[in-house]
């Protein structure tokens, strides 16, 4: 049998503290290699203007350790734990508490109330959202994303009808962009979640959003898909920052799961041209 591997919670409090201050000030090599990539490909004027002021923003909020945007989100927390992995210690708390820390120490903004219905602020931007799963091997994976809510709030979930088709998901993806304009904050990361249930397509589409741009499906159907889905986004002529041009998606990701005989759930999770994100194996 496999000797057991014992993690202290307080490690993971540290990673987490970490991740979520490199997240609000560094965007991934990936998101910054498609926005240069997009600003030599625009021909728009103001498009290729907006792309080149995002660049400039990503290298000043680096080098100075500032938040790239203002609306330093809420925290999304993806955790693979191995099976020869104990934790010792409340590994939630110890998530809360490494939130709590990173958000102080990198004086963002809190952005979390305590209460849908009072709105009275949390003051140091926790609980997060926390999705475990469990994963064969002795480590732990911990991927952070802090989702601010000019992306989050075009999201939507549909449950199609079989008759919808593919075809059917692919429209309801693409009216999704279109609806949301400039709002999320352009040109986006389209991250889609099909199958499972209503709640597991959400949980796909967020989940989606942790891929590499560049990382082609492994599915020759959903790279198809992702392909297509972007060239008709990208055809809105929405642009950067909604003001027009080739560039409203730097790229669509599609998780697939299987779902019921009589349902076709479809989840849209758009990220904002940041959609910020960042991954420790601990």
């Amino acid at each position: 049998m496999s000797e057991i591997r014992v993690i202290e919670a307080a490690k993971i409090t540290d990673a987490v503290a970490e991740l979520c201050i490199s997240a609000n000030i560094s965007i991934g090599v990936d998101i910054k290699q498609a926005l240069s990539n997009a600003h030599d490909f625009e021909t728009a004027p103001l498009a290729k203007s907006v792309l080149k002021t995002l660049l400039e923003n990503a290298d000043i909020a680096e080098r100075e350790r500032l938040p790239i945007c203002q609306d330093t989100g809420m925290v999304v927390v993806f955790a693979w734990l191995g099976t020869r992995v104990h934790v010792s210690g409340n590994i939630t708390a110890a998530i809360n508490e490494g939130v709590r820390r990173g958000y102080r120490d990198g004086y963002f903004r809190n952005s979390v109330v305590a209460d849908p219905q009072s709105r009275i602020n949390t003051g140091d931007n926790s609980p997060a959202v926390i999705h475990y799963d469990f994963v064969e091997g002795d480590s732990v994976k911990l991927a952070v994303m802090p989702k601010g809510f000019g992306s989050e709030n075009m999201s939507a979930v549909r449950m199609l009808k079989l008759s919808d088709g593919i075809s059917g998901a692919e429209n309801f993806v693409v009216e999704t962009v279109q609806s949301a304009g400039a709002n999320p904050c352009p040109p986006v990361i389209v991250g889609v979640g099909i199958g499972g249930t209503l709640e597991k397509a959400a949980l796909l589409s967020k989940q989606a959003l942790l891929r590499e741009i560049g990382e082609v499906h492994s599915d020759p159907f959903w790279a198809e898909f992702e392909a297509r889905l972007l060239a008709r986004i990208n055809a809105l002529g929405i642009g950067p920052s909604g003001f027009g041009g080739h560039t409203t998606a730097l790229a669509v990701r599609v998780l697939a799961y299987p779902t019921h005989i009589a349902g076709l759930p479809v989840a849209v999770n758009i990220g904002c041209h940041a959609t910020r994100h960042k991954t420790v194996i601990l």
